[in-house]
């Protein structure tokens, strides 16, 4: 099925729609979840936690936009793409620009962090650097990880391991236990949605040689892969309020379960661009989960 649209978006509507606004929930979840550790801990300052909170949103727009570029150029974003349609793909954006825009986005990310390494010291050096790399590096260089079987690994340990525990650095200036168990189902819940995306886009990505483990080890993966997110998102808070690490306000992020049911019946009856409706459902599921998850944990 070919992605179209009646006619082309202004220049501005462009690019807001190449920064994928849905999935920046991906970047606002973790910052919430290691300031609510901070302000548990008597550890929360506002303006480094914004701070954390806008470099953040700037990579991962950068990362975005490589995406976008490179997916383009490698042919995995075709006229025949199933998901949402992209700015390059669609002619909406030349590839130049979307690359100088990804540029610009990592370069505030860089400015960002220069101040957040003036609160929080070297330390921020070595986690904003490898961020910055690695977004680059989801597509593009000579190894792009999305392309190689490594996206999963770079949206857990970027999205939920670097984020969640990097923001709580920047507040507290220590490493907490605590911060890095809570990262892992903020970090999982973004696997899901990679897992759904793989799944409506293994034949086009199996084409264009990105070989994701959906591509390498089939659907039937990517569905138990969505399924072992979610259990295992459900049943991190409980382990820590068994381990005594947290109270059990923090099972609130159970109220947003209903929310998995819509995703999953999708995902296991649907396919191509029906998917797209899995995607959206389980962005939802991960922005309630993860303010709910919040809530929880700064009691």
């Amino acid at each position: 099925m070919t992605s179209s649209v009646a006619s082309p978006p202004s220049a501005l509507a462009a690019w807001a729609l190449a920064t994928r606004p849905r999935t920046l929930v991906a970047g606002v979840v973790p910052v919430a979840v290691g300031s609510a550790i901070a302000w548990r801990e008597h550890a929360f300052s506002l303006l480094p936690a914004l701070a954390a909170l806008i470099g953040a949103l700037f990579i991962q727009v950068g990362t975005n936009l490589v995406n976008d570029y490179f997916d383009f150029k490698r042919g995995a974003d075709t006229a025949d793409r199933l998901g949402p349609p992209r700015a390059t793909q669609q002619g909406w954006l030349t590839p130049r620009a979307v690359f100088t825009g990804a540029m610009v986005c990592f370069a505030m990310a860089f400015i960002v962090g220069l101040y957040l390494v003036s609160v929080a010291g070297w330390p921020l050096v070595v986690i904003g650097l490898t961020s910055l790399a690695a977004g680059y590096a989801y597509t593009g260089g000579p190894f792009p990880l999305a392309y190689n079987g490594l996206g999963d690994v770079f949206v857990l340990v970027f999205f939920g391991f670097v984020a969640v525990g990097g923001t709580y650095f920047v507040l507290a200036q220590a490493v907490s236990t605590l911060a890095l168990l809570a990262a892992i189902p903020v970090g999982l819940l973004g696997v899901a949605l990679l897992a759904v995306n793989n799944t409506r886009d293994e034949k086009t990505d199996a084409a264009a040689g990105k070989k994701t483990l959906v591509v390498r080890f089939g659907s039937r993966f990517g569905k138990a892969e969505y399924v072992t997110c979610l259990l295992v998102s459900a049943l991190v808070p409980l382990g820590l309020v068994v381990a005594g690490l947290a109270t059990p306000w923090v099972l609130l992020c159970w109220l947003s379960a209903p929310l998995a049911m819509a995703p999953l019946r999708t995902l296991f009856t649907q396919t191509g661009t029906a998917l797209n409706q899995a995607l959206a459902g389980t962005a939802k599921l991960q922005m309630v989960f993860g303010i709910l998850f919040a809530a929880g944990l700064t009691q």
